[in-house]
């Protein structure tokens, strides 16, 4: 095997400040080293000069430990397992997590990204050796604690809109170490601490943690700079979440309709009684507030007190005697009575003949205008 190759690769288990020395070094050898079997040296060039060439992280003050991260916390106000956020901006090589704190989400530590591969843009398809771009979440299952990185978060590549575009790809992680192909490397360090906060924030009870990444940071002079890219569109879309959360400090509610995220700002009611989603829209399509029209997108708004009271009863297999009646303004054509069962599935049927039967008077409608 090349002496070259070999002072090359232990660059990947270095951290921090021996990054760029190491890098140095290799680089000079490899270049002073010609190949033992007479290949040319030219990529053993390209891989020590881009890594030469790699921006230097911006080394946080010391390295964190878990003693210096109880001290952080406690002045900074925080608890352990409260619920966080994260941020991740590629053209800034940064990653911000955030805590709840009072309500709100304060930003608790910004980490340089040691490394991430590709350029701005959305990761299209398994093996471009891109780092995706988008709205992400990781639940309990995605917290990775076995494998070459036992520290580390799976972003849930790709999500529903990724699968809508034809994006293919997988195990896209925020991890460890100091190389990566398609993720996002943070140093074994820095990646400890953000795993156990989000270890924590998840014992504590937060269902998944949002995980935005950005191109950069949304700012207005940011967006004009890149608006003859091909991607301005796409990042339009994204910086609605930017904003939301700039604007209320809470992950907002994102869902998603084709090939667009859509976004609301997110609610700091934590008391709202939580019933199955299927009942509530199973409700909202009684009353004739969900799209009738397949395939028809429109952003869901929190559901009424009635709503919520109606799903509840649905929810506890009571008999429903009559739902209220949808505000006729905004239909085009009456509303079709719904009779109600205690059996789910009658009750999905039905709604299901009421839907059909809308989206006939609608359209005959139309046609005697």
């Amino acid at each position: 095997m090349p002496s070259a190759f070999l002072l090359v690769s232990p660059f990947r288990s270095l951290t921090f400040a021996g990054v760029v020395l190491a890098a140095h070094a290799a680089a000079t050898v490899a270049f002073a080293t010609g190949d033992a079997n007479g290949t040319s040296t030219t990529a053993l060039r390209e891989t020590a000069l881009r890594r030469v060439n790699m921006p230097t992280p911006l080394q946080p003050a010391g390295v964190p430990t878990p003693a210096d991260r109880e001290r952080r916390l406690r002045e900074q106000g925080f608890e352990a397992g409260s619920a966080i956020f994260i941020r991740i901006f590629k053209a800034e090589s940064e990653l911000e997590l955030w805590m709840k704190r009072d309500g709100v989400f304060e930003r608790f530590a910004t980490y340089p990204i040691c490394y991430w591969s590709g350029k701005l843009g959305p990761k299209q398809r398994e093996g471009d050796r891109q780092a995706p771009e988008g709205i992400y979440s990781v639940s309990a299952a995605q917290l990775h604690r076995h494998g070459r990185w036992p520290r580390a978060l799976d972003i849930g590549y790709p999500n529903a809109l990724d699968r809508a575009q034809q994006r293919t790809g997988s195990a896209i992680l925020v991890h460890g170490g100091c190389s990566s192909i398609g993720c996002y490397a943070m140093t074994n360090p820095v990646m400890e601490e953000i795993f156990t906060l989000a270890e924590q924030a998840i014992e504590g009870g937060q269902d998944a943690i949002s995980i935005h990444v950005f191109p950069f940071r949304m700012t207005p002079a940011n967006i004009a700079a890149q608006r003859h890219q091909p991607w301005s569109e796409f990042w339009q879309n994204l910086k609605e979440a930017y904003d939301s959360f700039e604007r209320v400090r809470l992950p907002p509610h994102v869902s998603i309709c084709s090939t667009r995220y859509l976004v609301r700002d997110g609610d700091q009611d934590a008391t709202a009684p939580v019933v199955p989603r299927r009942m509530l829209r199973l409700v909202r399509m009684m009353r004739g507030e969900l799209p009738i029209q397949r395939g028809e997108c429109t952003e869901e708004a929190p559901p009424t007190p009635e709503v919520m009271a109606s799903a509840n009863r649905l929810a506890h297999g009571l008999n429903v005697a009559a739902v209220p009646a949808p505000p006729t303004a905004r239909l085009l054509v009456p509303p079709v009575p719904v009779r109600v069962y205690r059996n789910a599935r009658m009750n999905y049927a039905a709604a299901r003949r009421a839907r059909m039967e809308a989206s006939s008077r609608r359209f005959s409608a139309v046609r005697t205008r």
